[in-house]
């Protein structure tokens, strides 16, 4: 567990990073991103790392029907994340909502906190549940003004569509071989 949370310190710290110090991270230039790359890299290894080996400690035990939910806010989570990927004109919700990959993160997180009961799940995705909704804060506070993007076109749909059903395939068999079923049996 201490991995695990050693992980998502860094996370945080360096997601951070700009908005808490502005200045020091100005000073290190374009070098900065490297350390900052390397800073969540590292974070997400530990993150992994850490979970993985957790002990697995019951809280609750989610009724089967979240697993339903859970895979439908997974669909959306990713169809929310990719809507801001397109350059220039973006998909539905990004020209709505000005954070739609953090919006995206606190959907993932729900939707894992509703089929996870262990102490580590509700540590990992209750922890990057709240550090979404500070990043939107923190980025609202520095950066006032925000102008919506133009609406993206048919074309830009069809892509999301596709790109978000062969996403949601491949998470859908990294969990089976981790020898986690994201289906109800």
């Amino acid at each position: 567990m201490t991995l695990l949370i050693l992980g998502l310190i860094l996370w945080v710290l360096a997601h951070s990073f700009k908005r808490l110090l502005p200045r020091q991270r100005a000073a290190m230039g374009n070098g900065g991103k490297g350390v900052i790359a390397l800073a969540i890299i590292a974070s997400l290894v530990l993150m992994i790392i850490g979970y993985r080996s957790a002990e697995w400690i019951f809280v609750w035990s989610p009724p089967a029907f979240f697993t339903h939910i859970n895979n439908l806010a997974m669909l959306l989570a990713l169809w929310i994340y990719g809507s801001s990927a397109a350059k220039g004109a973006k998909a539905w919700p990004a020209y709505q909502i000005r954070h739609p990959q953090l919006v995206a993160v606190a959907f993932w997180a729900v939707a894992h906190l509703l089929v996870n009961g262990d102490l580590a799940s509700i540590i990992l995705f209750g922890a990057l549940l709240v550090w979404a909704g500070a990043e939107i804060m923190l980025i609202n506070k520095a950066e006032p003004n925000w102008t919506p993007p133009p609406h993206a076109g048919r074309k830009t749909y069809i892509r999301l569509v596709v790109i978000t059903a062969v996403v949601f395939v491949v998470v859908a068999a990294i969990h089976y071989a981790l020898g986690v079923s994201p289906f109800p049996s």
